[in-house]
């Protein structure tokens, strides 16, 4: 379980969050709530103050790098630091690919030749690559068609699914958050709120 307690930033907070294994939850809120300051707290990469903890493990007894392979953000403008797609991944994987609508030699092209949603794909398919049990979700669907959106919902589902994972989907899209989660919340005022059923 990734277990939020009391979590507050200057801008957020205090707010908790239980997400079970195999558990999609969604949060709305209008732009600038602080939904992308939420998920990077959660990922370690902003300080907070509060207790996280994921499977009985806190946040602040393991290394950075060791919490954010476990807890992995996927921002809605994923960055590249390496210029051929195939230098950001351990393991090479055709069927994951495929089932993004991506083409095998996907793997070989320079990052700067990727469009927009071919990015967002890939960096789903990045973050599956390290074994997460934690995906935190920034809008993972901007930039792509109904199709290629349709496919990353999958993907997730896959993910909380099959592996047990756990998902925390950020989006403004009140349809997708009900196709995607089983619980909704609302961020605004720093407050996080339980939402009804959409």
């Amino acid at each position: 379980m990734l277990d939020v307690r009391g979590l507050h930033t200057e801008l957020i907070g205090p707010l908790s969050l239980q997400v079970a294994p195999g558990e999609c939850v969604s949060i709305g809120g209008v732009s600038g709530s602080g939904k992308s300051l939420l998920l990077r707290a959660l990922a370690d990469l902003d300080p907070y103050q509060g207790s996280v903890t994921l499977e009985g493990l806190q946040a602040t007894d393991m290394a950075p790098a060791r919490w954010r392979r476990r807890v992995q953000l996927l921002p809605a403008e994923p960055r590249w630091w390496a210029p051929r797609v195939g230098d950001h991944f351990e393991h090479r994987d055709p069927d994951a690919f495929a089932a993004l609508g991506l083409p095998d030699e996907v793997w070989d092209w320079p990052v700067e030749r990727l469009s927009s949603g071919e990015k967002q794909r890939l960096a789903l398919l990045r973050a599956l690559d390290r074994g997460p049990r934690v995906l935190l979700l920034d809008e993972p669907t901007a930039n792509l068609d109904v199709a290629n959106a349709t496919a990353v919902e999958q993907q997730v589902a896959r993910f909380c699914d099959e592996q047990g994972g756990m998902a925390v989907w950020v989006s403004h899209d009140q349809a997708q958050r009900t196709r995607v989660a089983g619980r909704h919340y609302r961020l605004g005022d720093g407050v996080l709120r339980r939402e009804p059923e959409l």
